[in-house]
């Protein structure tokens, strides 16, 4: 897969692994996101490698980061996606979101799903709606606690 790097203000959005902080992305995902508190590195480490995975950066610092979990060709979910709030307001997800949805192999996948609180509006703009059969959908839904949870155990 080729990798897709470009500039915006002062920060360079790419899909180049190499160019990502993976320690900026388990900091914020284990401190930050209500959805993966205390989640270990390695479990950072395996979604990252497992994905395809689109950053914003200024300097070194990942700022902003998504990731698609997919076969590339039918399926995708959109997961993990979030700005540093230091950050937010400038476009960055916007740019993020278009360079991922612009990609030709991401346009042809059959059915792309994420799940969001907050985030509808962003998301209407990229084709997102709510599921046409909801009742088709199932899920296993493990606590967003869980991480927690299993440092308290060890």
């Amino acid at each position: 897969m080729q990798h897709i790097t470009t500039s915006y203000k002062d920060y360079i959005i790419t899909t180049d692994k190499s160019l990502m902080n993976l320690a900026d992305i388990h900091k914020w995902l284990s401190e930050e996101a209500y959805w993966s508190k205390e989640i270990p590195y390695d479990t950072v480490r395996t979604l990252f490698e497992n994905s395809y995975c689109i950053g914003a950066m200024k300097g070194t610092e990942q700022i902003a980061f998504a990731r698609l979990v997919t076969d590339y060709a039918t399926f995708g979910y959109l997961a993990d996606v979030y700005v540093v709030e230091a950050h937010r307001g400038e476009g960055i997800s916007k740019q993020m979101l278009d360079l991922l949805f612009g990609m030709d192999w991401v346009k042809y996948l059959r059915r792309t799903m994420l799940s969001t609180i907050y985030a509808h509006d962003l998301y209407r703009k990229y084709g997102f709606t709510e599921c046409r059969y909801p009742d088709r959908l199932m899920e296993i839904l493990r606590s967003p606690d869980m991480y927690k949870q299993m440092t308290e155990e060890t």
